[in-house]
Parts: C-alpha cells; sequence; structure tokens
C-alpha cells in the first residue's frame, strides 16, 4: 500500500486557518462539532449512519482488538480507556489489557503498576498464575484490566527461548474470553515481541493515527507487520480502522493529512475522529475515563460515536 506524498514545502507547516482560529477561540469542546453546510465530517466524507447498538442478552466470546502503532504519543492508550468505557455503556463487557511495560493503562485507570504484586507479567511466565487471579474491576461497570509494569519489558527477553512464543498472549487470554464481548489490548510503541503477540491473540487490529505527517511515515512498515503475521500465525487477523486522533481542524497541516488518510485508505477510516482537546491529559490525572470524567464533552461523543462504529464493524 503506497502511503501519500508529503505536502508542498509552504503548506506543511501547520499553518493557522485565521479565521477558523477566531471562531473556535475559547471554545475547544465545539471545536468539529459545528453543523457542516454540506453534511460532511471531518474526514471529508458524508458521514455513515450507525444506528444504536442492540442490547444483549448474553456476553462473549470475546472479539479481541489490539490497538497497535509503533510510533509512541499517538493516543493508544487514551483510546483503549475511553473505547472500553464507551463499549461499556452499550451494555458489551470489556477487558481492557496493559500490555506496555510502561503501564500507562494501568495508571490512566487510577492504578500504580509499582504497587502491583501481580500483573500480566505473571500471567505469562508464571504457570500458576491464571488470568483470573490478577484482572481487576475498574470504576466503570462493565469494563475490568489486566494490568501491567517494569516487570513485563523482562518477559520480552524471557520468552525468546520458549516454544511458541508468538502465541504465548492468545494462550493466557483463552479462559477469559467467554466472559467478555471485547478484549482490547494496548500495545507498546515498537513492533517487537510482545506486539508481535498482540497481533498473533488479536482478530482484528485499530490503528490509531495522530494527524501529523510524521505519523504516516510508519504506517506501511505497520501494514507490513500486520500481513506477516497474518501471513505466518494468525490468518484471521484484519485492520478493523485507522482511527484519526489529535485532530485539529484549525490548522492547514491537520486538514492535509486527514485528506491523505482517506485518499490512501478510503472506508477503512473511521468516521469517528479525536479532536485534540485539553480534556485528556484532565482525565489521565484523574484515573477516569472522559465518558464519565466529563460525559458530555465532545471528546466523549467522539469516543461514543467510534463504539458504536467498531460494534457495527
Amino acid at each position: 500500500m503506497s502511503l501519500p506524498q508529503p505536502a508542498a514545502e509552504g503548506r506543511s507547516r501547520g499553518a493557522v486557518d485565521l479565521s477558523i482560529a477566531r471562531e473556535t477561540a475559547g471554545r475547544e469542546e465545539e471545536v468539529g462539532l459545528a453543523p457542516n453546510p454540506r453534511g460532511l465530517g471531518p474526514t471529508g466524507r458524508p458521514r455513515r449512519h450507525i444506528p444504536e447498538p442492540p442490547l444483549l442478552d448474553r456476553h462473549g466470546p470475546a472479539s479481541v482488538l489490539a490497538m497497535c502503532n509503533q510510533k509512541g504519543g499517538v493516543g493508544k492508550t487514551t483510546s483503549t480507556i475511553n473505547l472500553g468505557a464507551a463499549l461499556a455503556e452499550y451494555g458489551r463487557r470489556v477487558l481492557l489489557v496493559d500490555f506496555d511495560p510502561q503501564g500507562a493503562l494501568s495508571v490512566g485507570l487510577g492504578v500504580q503498576p509499582h504497587q502491583l504484586d501481580q500483573t500480566i507479567y505473571n500471567v505469562i511466565m508464571e504457570r500458576p498464575v491464571a488470568i483470573h487471579d490478577v484482572v481487576r474491576q475498574t470504576t466503570v461497570e462493565g469494563m475490568d484490566l489486566l494490568p501491567s509494569n517494569i516487570d513485563l519489558s523482562a518477559a520480552e527477553v524471557q520468552l525468546v527461548a520458549e516454544v511458541g512464543r508468538e502465541q504465548t498472549l492468545h494462550r493466557v487470554l483463552q479462559p477469559a474470553l467467554a466472559e467478555y464481548d471485547y478484549v482490547l489490548v494496548d500495545c507498546q510503541p515498537s513492533l517487537g515481541l510482545l506486539t508481535v503477540n498482540a497481533l498473533a491473540a488479536a482478530d482484528a487490529v485499530i490503528i490509531p493515527l495522530e494527524c501529523e505527517f510524521f505519523s504516516l511515515r510508519g504506517v506501511a512498515l505497520l501494514i507490513d507487520t500486520i500481513e506477516k503475521v497474518r501471513e505466518r500465525l494468525n490468518p484471521r487477523l484484519e485492520i478493523s480502522g485507522i482511527l484519526a486522533t489529535m485532530f485539529d481542524p484549525r490548522t492547514l497541516h491537520s486538514r492535509e493529512v486527514m485528506a491523505r488518510v482517506v485518499e490512501a485508505f478510503g472506508d477503512i477510516v473511521f468516521d469517528a475522529v479525536i479532536n485534540r482537546t485539553v480534556r485528556f491529559p484532565e482525565t489521565t490525572v484523574a484515573g477516569e475515563p472522559i465518558t464519565r470524567w466529563a460525559p458530555r464533552s465532545a471528546g466523549a461523543q467522539a469516543y461514543r460515536a467510534l463504539a458504536r462504529e467498531v460494534i457495527a464493524r
């Protein structure tokens, strides 16, 4: 898959459209929500109608979704937390898997990783420890967490000598799949053995993509890795969608990157777009998803729209 070419030098500096900036100054939460006179969404396409998800009369087996991008700082952890919370609002049972040794997902849900006695590392490396021994409830009803901390960094080295090392996460998740509707795996920002484990365990991949030109450069490598995992380890693996994050409609650069993402990937790009907002850092400090911290905010509405798309797909 060929990537879009960079914008011309004179138009790729994040130039601000002053008229839009003046209109939206001081109203960050409303950016991107004003009625579009042409009926187009932030992606430049007409919004597809996504119905309200039906209620469930039972749970499971879970679909496993890997939130993956080898570039850091693109919103993987934020999207994992808030998509999970939005899915839970729609009556789905969700397990969030912190598969990053930095433990950012755990911190974002109010858990202090260094205080944990058992984490996903113990489930992976110690046979007597079962996944149910480590899973813990969050403040969101219907959403649980499999936490992580820096111990997980040792697993990447220790797994090298294991037989079937790429299938380790798939093996440990199996006993829990019947209890959940979705398992969201927050991957580390690399394409190492832990990420390959997440891809081998997943049914589909969601790629959070920051609306910034350098974020585009690594997508081809990621898609190549996904294709290799599909061919060699996990034939059911597919790309669920590309999620545009940190979008600022006031800047020409963001709009140009969005146009190139849609041009390159087409319908695989979610209609839901996550705008840049001060609300997300606040939720990290609070240890709450935005759907609880600021339930009426644009960010909360965007993740609810994403949850509807994920369920529909």
